[in-house]
């Protein structure tokens, strides 16, 4: 089993680090500043990868890159940055850092990034600050636009909003890429060249919501050892993007649209004033208007983040796109993956053309990715593509229902993951959905290894 080595000081966040990593067969040590980390480096040279936070109480990242440099260790490390700093980047790489990733953190990418640390050696091609700069620049903005109806009015909206400071609420089922879209509204605004910075509110825990929003000081609540800064501090200047939006309490709105009222902040536990200047763009899946109705989000907030509405159109609403995105993501997973696959054989075409994807985007490139990795030739068969997809299409004949009971053993697990991430993983609320009882999800889930996300 291989050994990550955490150095982190926000300890909640860190615990969750190390459950995730758990999960996925990693043995996790968990440190919270220079000196214990120094320790841990010292005593264990076994390390497969360390995760390294760049703020610490007693230093920073910096300090401990050059420790592992006067010792000779030789353990592959990944920066973690409240946002994408990348001057800090630059320092971090030069130093000897492996990589680097931003906060909240991608699960996906922070897997990637721990799989192929198969050596200590810094990355000597992103010495050059321009040139980690422009290869950024690319990155954010290769992707794919499309030519459809809907495509192009969902772009020339981006466009036309992006050099104002309106909020900005972006509505479209999962899948749908709203944080790309939130990224290329600050790209393209006078804030481009300050941070941005996504926050996952369906992650966030009630407790600790306005704690990473607005920050805290030190005995604040329990585990709050030193101060922390706010996530709307560290944006100054630049964007927040607030993902699944209706997911925050009660009693964080009202910070919220304080915050974005005034124009200031108050940290947990403290009576001073911070001011600060962000551009907020949301985003949502759900309907607000039942949720204003049942008071569980305010409709004075609603109006303030509202400012302009920017509606994603589902995959299937948009089928004049999935060639193009098919080329971008085939194109991608060879460069990842160092294959050589040109396309997809009509049978896969046709298919793609039917299926009804509801997982959108982001379920298309996922299955290309993995096609890309199984195919033997230089095209994708259907050989290549989920068992359960084909499956999938000849049910969605069947009219959509949320009753677990009347649909088909082929679909059910489909159905089950979608309704999960419909309701954040809340048991109850699924299996109330689903129309079962939790005994029988719990069931299911063993039954089909579905994990908790």
């Amino acid at each position: 089993m291989d050994k990550v080595l955490i150095t982190e000081d926000d300890i909640t966040f860190a615990q969750i680090l190390e459950r995730y990593l758990s999960r996925h067969g990693y043995e996790v040590v968990l440190t919270h500043n220079v000196e214990q980390a120094k320790t841990a480096l010292n005593k264990d040279k076994g390390f497969k990868a360390m995760l390294l936070d760049y703020r610490l109480p007693d230093g920073n990242g910096l300090d401990l890159l050059d420790f592992k440099v006067q010792h000779n260790i030789k353990i592959p490390v990944i920066m973690m940055t409240s946002f994408n700093d990348v001057k800090v980047a630059v320092q971090c790489i030069k130093k000897g850092a492996y990589e680097y990733i931003t906060k909240p953190i991608n699960q996906e990418e922070l897997l990637m990034l721990l799989k192929n640390a198969g050596t200590p050696e810094p990355l000597v091609a992103r010495e050059e600050p321009e040139k980690v700069e422009e290869t950024k620049k690319e990155s954010k903005d290769a992707f794919v636009k499309g030519t459809s109806d809907a495509a192009q009015v969902l772009h020339q909206h981006v466009a036309l909003v992006a050099q104002t400071e309106m909020s900005v609420l972006i509505n479209g089922e999962s899948g749908t890429g709203k944080e790309h879209i939130a990224r290329a509204l600050h790209d393209r605004s006078k804030r481009a060249s300050k941070p941005f910075i996504a926050v996952d509110c369906g992650a966030l825990s009630s407790e600790l919501a306005a704690s990473e929003l607005f920050g805290h000081v030190k005995g604040a609540f329990t585990g709050a050892i030193i101060d922390k800064t706010g996530i709307f501090e560290l944006a100054n200047g630049g964007t927040i993007f607030l993902d699944e939006v209706g997911n925050l309490s009660y009693d964080v709105q009202v910070k919220l649209l304080r915050a974005i009222e005034q124009r200031e902040v108050v940290p947990v536990g403290s009576h001073k004033v911070i001011k600060v200047d962000v551009r907020l763009v949301t985003a949502t899946n759900e309907d607000f208007k039942s949720a204003i109705q049942s008071a569980s989000f305010r409709e004075d907030l609603y109006h303030r983040i509202n400012e302009f509405k920017i509606k994603i159109p589902a995959l299937r609403e948009r089928r004049e796109d999935i060639d193009e995105f098919i080329r971008y993501f085939i194109q991608k997973s060879n460069q990842e993956l160092q294959k050589n696959v040109r396309g997809i054989d009509t049978d896969v075409r046709k298919i793609f053309m039917q299926y009804h994807w509801p997982g959108n985007i982001r379920e298309l490139k996922n299955i290309i990715k993995r096609a890309v990795l199984l195919a033997q030739g230089d095209l994708i068969t259907r050989l290549e593509l989920p068992e359960d997809m084909e499956l999938t299409l000849m049910e969605q004949e069947l009219e959509p229902t949320a009753d677990l009971k009347a649909v088909q053993q082929q679909t059910e697990k489909e159905l089950i993951i979608k309704t999960l991430a419909e309701t954040k993983y809340n048991k109850s609320k699924a299996a109330k959905l689903l129309n079962i009882d939790r005994t029988t999800l719990y069931n299911k889930l063993a039954k089909y290894g579905i994990e908790d996300v």
